[in-house]
């Protein structure tokens, strides 16, 4: 178990699914309908699919399909169904208190479908978001973080990252972040197998608190 119980950081960058809002019931909903329209096996896409950009998950579970017009398809389809998508216990009050310019949510959803599902889950959207629409690559490269640092104007080093997704810890630690996972869609093990600095139940086990020293944040794992 990790025991890091204090990480000081000048700005938080959260995943989205997984971490602020739990979309799973329509996420596996759409692509049940997707897989069985194209004969692809469904474990294999709950596999891999946590975490990656839908294009990328269709790369690699159906390598003989365009990517790119079936993740075009796949998102008319997440932008028609959103039932069932809530926030997590714990998330509205956490990016409530946190100062402003301090956070941002790096996600591989597309912004279309973020500016939805965030205000349903009622959560608001920040200010600084990066979205699939905005890298080339997306996670496990650190292009989407290094681009939320970017946003956040803080360096990688002093960047926070909430994640719930093994590929979404290697992006942060590539970028060079540290990292506290979430154990939302993976195990501790797993989570702290992929280099997570602290490891939480839930969300609501996150206390982010004003720093000390010449750092912005501390966030550190809640007792209660």
């Amino acid at each position: 178990m990790s025991l890091t119980t204090d990480l000081p950081c000048d700005a938080l960058l959260f995943d989205l699914d997984g971490v602020l809002i739990d979309s799973t019931a329509a996420i596996l909903r759409i692509w049940q309908e997707w897989a069985d329209s194209h004969g692809v096996d469904m474990q294999e896409i709950e596999r891999v699919a946590h975490g990656l950009r839908s294009e990328e998950t269709i790369r690699l579970v159906a390598p003989h399909l365009d990517a790119k017009v079936e993740a075009e398809l796949f998102m008319q389809r997440e932008l028609l169904d959103s039932v069932g998508v809530v926030a997590f216990e714990g998330a509205l009050p956490l990016v409530s208190t946190l100062p402003e310019g301090a956070w941002a949510v790096v996600t591989s959803a597309r912004e279309e479908l973020v500016k939805i599902r965030m205000p349903i889950a009622g959560l608001p959207v920040p200010r600084m978001l990066v979205t699939a629409d905005d890298v080339k690559e997306g996670k496990p490269s650190p292009e989407p973080y290094l681009a939320g640092a970017k946003k956040v104007g803080v360096a990688p080093e002093r960047c926070l990252v909430v994640e719930d997704a093994p590929a979404g810890i290697q992006a942060a630690k590539a970028a060079g972040m540290r990292v506290v996972a979430v154990a939302s869609t993976h195990s501790h093990d797993v989570l702290e197998m992929n280099g997570a600095d602290m490891v939480l139940d839930k969300i609501s086990d996150l206390r982010v608190q004003p720093g000390t020293g010449n750092w912005r944040l501390t966030a550190s794992r809640g007792m209660d």
